[in-house]
């Protein structure tokens, strides 16, 4: 077991005093501690580095951003508008400088005060966004960024290179979360690398770690947010759907993710629990190895595309509640949304066709997969391989509870998931498929000049109507290519105490904030 406890009882004992009058102990918390089952953990809590599912709905409870997207707002919840974290204002300079207003007495989980020296350090090229980066998935979030100066104790200047018309955005998004300088070098030296567990502002702080079992926050009550609304939460490890089902109902669990749709009607007949859903801003894909030599005509894996019956796959796996979009693309793009796509058409006999013109002689196709790791994932493969051998396709399945080996120049195919990280084809499109931190590009699964610079001039281009037809010949260069495909956005339902109230949001985050987490 890996214990870390931050400077834990020098700041658990202030906080207790000042929220107790000076005369309470920790025995005299009555806040619940609240237990949530999830599928898997992540095997750490650098927020830069688990970019994940698993890593996110932590990682967002440990740290936080300098301004925040808004997920409770009247616009629905998408998170398109914007509002202060860390930062109390910010102004644009010029058009390629930002200049942000700190939070004051914002307290580190250790203890030590935020100042603007914290900020320049996240962002800099000792920590992300150096060439020689340990975390190049998030520098991929940054690659416009020029400088970021602490000029104030608690004034920060981030320039660009060039306009970057959602530098706000990006300052709100994953890989954004502020770490305290010091600890991070600290610990970083003591590893010789990336730290494991540095230190951050958020709500809950890192009390144990048990890899691959659980992991339990503790309520860190100088939070500059509130104090905390549970004393603490430990999310466990608990692959097995039905184990979490049946957790909840015994009471064992306060909360679990990832609910079949098929699984709601029983968790809704009972008193004391109920489900809550929401289309999450992220899309189940599949990705091919498009440097494998069977898989190298793009005309292969056009077919592999239209052989897909997404409409079918979401009524028989999630009862017709996922959202099958029509291309790589989000609705809260608003002006950057192009509704008349229709990039994921259904059409085996152009498959065939394509098959056929391609020379394709029923080669091995070894489709793999986890079986848990994404709801549904296995019985979708299962469907999909049936629907590929209707065309002429020889796929086979690979299942896998190792996720190290769904990546590599060997791997044929995989599924994944891309979110939209911020309401923009750079958020999404760009940020999985595009380099520098692309995974597909960094893992060498795929690459398109043409692609990639588009993506680069998407960037740095700021009037609409030039956005848009950049926006435009990416997605036709994606859907052309074929490097993969997205199958559709999945219905995210979690099983919850009746008397917690609490709202999911169309992303991984599990926000636990006070402003979002009450107790009856």
């Amino acid at each position: 077991m890996l214990i870390e406890k931050p400077a834990r009882t020098l700041v658990v004992a202030a906080a207790l005093l000042t929220a107790f009058g000076g005369a309470a102990t920790a025995q005299d918390d009555s806040r619940p501690d609240l237990t949530i089952a999830v599928a898997g953990l992540p095997p750490t809590l650098e927020p830069a580095k688990e970019l994940s599912n698993v890593g996110t709905r932590i990682t967002y409870s440990v740290y936080d951003t300098l301004i925040r997207r808004d997920f409770n707002s009247e616009e629905g919840g998408s998170g398109a508008e914007l509002t202060p974290g860390l930062a109390e204002s910010w102004e644009r300079v010029d058009d390629r400088t930002l200049e942000v207003h700190l939070r004051p007495g914002v307290t580190f989980q250790n203890g030590a005060e935020l100042t603007a020296e914290d900020v320049a350090f996240t962002f800099s090229p000792e920590r992300l966004t150096g060439d020689d980066t340990l975390l190049p998935e998030g520098a991929g979030y940054f690659a416009t960024l020029e400088s970021v100066e602490a000029t104030g104790p608690l004034t920060v200047r981030f320039t660009t290179t060039e306009p970057d018309p959602l530098l706000e955005q990006r300052l709100a998004s994953w890989a954004s979360w502020i770490v305290n300088a010091d600890d991070w070098r600290e610990k970083a030296d003591e590893t010789g690398g990336l730290p494991r567990f540095p230190v951050g502002t958020g709500p809950y702080m890192l009390d144990e770690f048990q890899a691959d079992q659980e992991i339990r926050l503790e309520a860190f009550d100088d939070y500059y947010g509130g104090r905390p609304t549970a004393a603490s939460v430990t999310f466990r490890a608990v692959p097995e759907d039905a184990a979490r089902i049946s957790g909840l109902v015994s009471g064992e669990f306060d909360i679990v993710t990832n609910i079949a749709p098929d699984q709601i009607a029983q968790i809704n007949s009972y008193d004391d629990i109920e489900t809550r859903s929401v289309t999450l801003a992220n899309s189940h894909v599949l990705v091919y190895n498009t440097n494998h030599p069977v898989l190298e005509d793009k005309r292969v894996r056009q077919a592999m595309n239209l052989a897909i019956d997404r409409d079918l796959l979401n009524e028989a796996l999630w009862g017709g509640q996922a959202t099958v979009p029509n291309s790589h693309q989000y609705p809260e793009y608003g002006d950057m949304y192009d509704a008349g796509r229709d990039d994921l058409r259904y059409d085996p006999e152009a498959a065939r066709a394509l098959l056929e013109e391609s020379g394709y002689d029923g080669e091995e196709i070894v489709y793999s997969t986890h079986p848990s790791y994404y709801l549904n994932a296995l019985p979708a493969a299962q469907a999909m391989v049936e629907m590929w051998k209707d065309v002429g396709l020889n796929v086979s399945l690979n299942v896998t509870e190792d996720l190290n080996s769904l990546r590599g120049n060997d791997l044929m195919m995989r599924n994944w998931s891309n979110s939209t990280r911020y309401p923009d084809p750079l958020g999404a499109l760009w940020l999985a498929w595009g380099p520098p931190g692309g995974p597909q590009q960094t893992w060498k699964t795929w690459s398109n000049e043409e692609f990639n610079a588009a993506g680069r001039e998407l960037e740095v281009t700021t009037e609409l109507e030039e956005r848009q037809a950049l926006a435009t010949e990416m997605l036709d260069i994606w859907a052309d290519d074929a490097p993969g495909t997205i199958l559709y956005q999945p219905l995210e339902t979690y099983g919850v105490r009746k008397d917690l109230t609490w709202q999911p949001y169309t992303f991984y985050y599990m926000d636990l904030r006070p402003d979002n987490l009450e107790v009856e």
